[in-house]
């Protein structure tokens, strides 16, 4: 329903405006189909997203949405500058598609990857992409990929792009498992009306500091993993760990002498395998009838 307190003429655009997005509301759905589909079948974004939507506002939304900017703009003394000819180009999310990742560091990939895509399509950026946080310690990481970083005091966290092509418009959402589920439970009670609960107010800025602690954690977990895996691959350059066995019983040459090892004791000290092989190996080759004064393989390895 309108707002009593705008102008009559306001009110019947608004009404205009909701009229024609409806009529061409399989359009903008058939759009957001097309740029998820587009995002998601480069090689490259699809390991590094966890799961995505696609919708078309709903009507009824767009309503809320045109009477409470109006409303904003009587309040602020200006002027409602939304109209028929122009709606489509002021609203951009009248088609949206959300993308899902787990870890913030990802977004260094995502990022540049999803502005190759735009190109590719010759998707136009109507702004410079943004990114809305409330957590301060994540600005200069943001800043650094080039996005425009805005301060939301709501908790609200997510980064946005708003492309064109064709005179249609669609929002790109991008934020983490953790971040949405704080954005879902935000969303069921704030919109399209903000809730007056104190409580439920309180009780979402709680559970914003927990997505953001959970956010940090598996950060953290990822980081840990990838020192972890950093500092096992400069080992085994040191020390190549396993051999590939052809058998359970294997062959090498002893200075032209042959000598059986098996697989299992191999297995259970294979640094000091691969040092005695290589002290073996390059050892000079005795004299003819010089007896060998070195241990055999096996008998240093046991």
């Amino acid at each position: 329903m309108s707002s009593p307190a705008l102008p009559k003429a306001t009110a019947n655009e608004i009404e205009r405006m909701v009229d024609l997005y409806s009529k061409r509301r399989v359009e903008f759905a058939n759009f957001a189909k097309r740029v998820e589909s587009d995002l998601l079948d480069n090689a490259e974004l699809r390991p590094l997203i966890h799961s995505s939507k696609k919708r078309e506002k709903n009507p009824e939304h767009l309503r809320d949405k045109l009477i409470r900017k109006a409303t904003e703009a009587k309040k602020r003394g200006k002027r409602f500058t939304i109209t028929e000819t122009n709606l489509f180009k002021k609203v951009g999310d009248l088609a949206g598609v959300r993308l899902l990742h787990i870890h913030t560091d990802q977004l260094a990939l995502i990022h540049p990857t999803i502005l190759k895509i735009f190109q590719f399509y010759e998707y136009r950026l109507r702004e410079k992409p943004l990114v809305y946080i409330w957590d301060l310690e994540r600005r200069a990481f943001l800043s650094e990929l080039g996005l425009n970083v805005k301060i939301r005091p709501k908790m609200y966290t997510s980064v946005h792009y708003v492309i064109e092509w064709a005179n249609f418009g669609c929002e790109i959402q991008l934020r983490t498992l953790a971040e949405e589920l704080w954005g879902e439970v935000s969303h069921t009670i704030n919109y399209p009306n903000e809730t007056d609960s104190i409580a439920c107010t309180q009780q979402l800025a709680v559970l914003a500091r927990v997505a953001s602690g959970c956010t940090r954690l598996v950060d953290s977990i990822f980081a840990s993993m990838g020192e972890h895996k950093a500092r096992e691959d400069a080992k085994n350059q040191h020390y190549p760990g396993q051999l590939n066995w052809p058998s359970d019983n294997i062959r090498h040459f002893d200075n032209g002498r042959a000598a059986g090892i098996t697989k299992a004791n191999a297995d259970r000290c294979p640094r000091r395998f691969t040092a005695t092989l290589l002290s073996l190996c390059l050892s000079p080759k005795p004299r003819r009838g010089q007896k060998r004064t070195d241990r055999s393989f096996e008998s240093r390895f046991q």
